[in-house]
């Protein structure tokens, strides 16, 4: 039987849902030997470094996807996502910006940048993107969660019980 690479992929995410990372790895590297230009392979395998905990090996999967695939936003905020987790901000701010280069209403790029700005300690930066990232989209809880955090930093006491209004009316 010939293998295929979609079918490996296919392999791969099932062992990864189990929780076997290391045939779903393998899995993922096989199907790339047999189509190197797939991004959703490279993606995957990316992602599955990820939920395995190697973000190193989970960012470089990650930067091929990108590479093959510059214009698809999920693999960009994953990228970011990564970078963040590994306090490589500069990275994070670049793929934030390449994703609302590409939709400049992603709340999710918003959101990021604006933590990335927060973990600086640039309270007013990161304010401005949290407050950007709720007016696209309101009801986000993680951008609620960190504008009322930022709101805490800077003392806006009554931003702070706006967005507590707000959380109580997304439960």
């Amino acid at each position: 039987m010939t293998e295929r690479a979609d079918i490996l992929n296919n392999q791969a995410i099932l062992f990864a849902s189990d929780g076997d990372y290391p045939s779903a790895i393998a899995c993922f590297k096989r199907a790339i030997v047999l189509d190197k230009e797939n991004y959703l392979l490279w993606y995957n395998l990316g992602v599955t470094y990820r939920d395995n905990g190697d973000f190193t090996n989970a960012r470089h999967a990650l930067e091929k996807a990108n590479a093959i695939n510059p214009e698809n936003c999920d693999v960009l905020e994953t990228l970011a996502t990564i970078c963040m987790m590994e306090k490589r901000f500069d990275e994070t701010l670049f793929y934030c910006g390449q994703g609302l280069d590409l939709n400049c209403c992603n709340e999710h790029f918003l959101n990021l940048a604006g933590v990335v700005y927060f973990q600086e300690e640039n309270y007013q930066k990161a304010c401005s993107f949290f407050e950007m990232a709720v007016s696209i989209n309101p009801y986000y809880k993680d951008a609620l969660l960190n504008l009322k955090d930022t709101y805490y930093e800077l003392g806006n006491k009554f931003g702070i019980e706006e967005v507590e209004k707000k959380l109580t009316s997304c439960r």
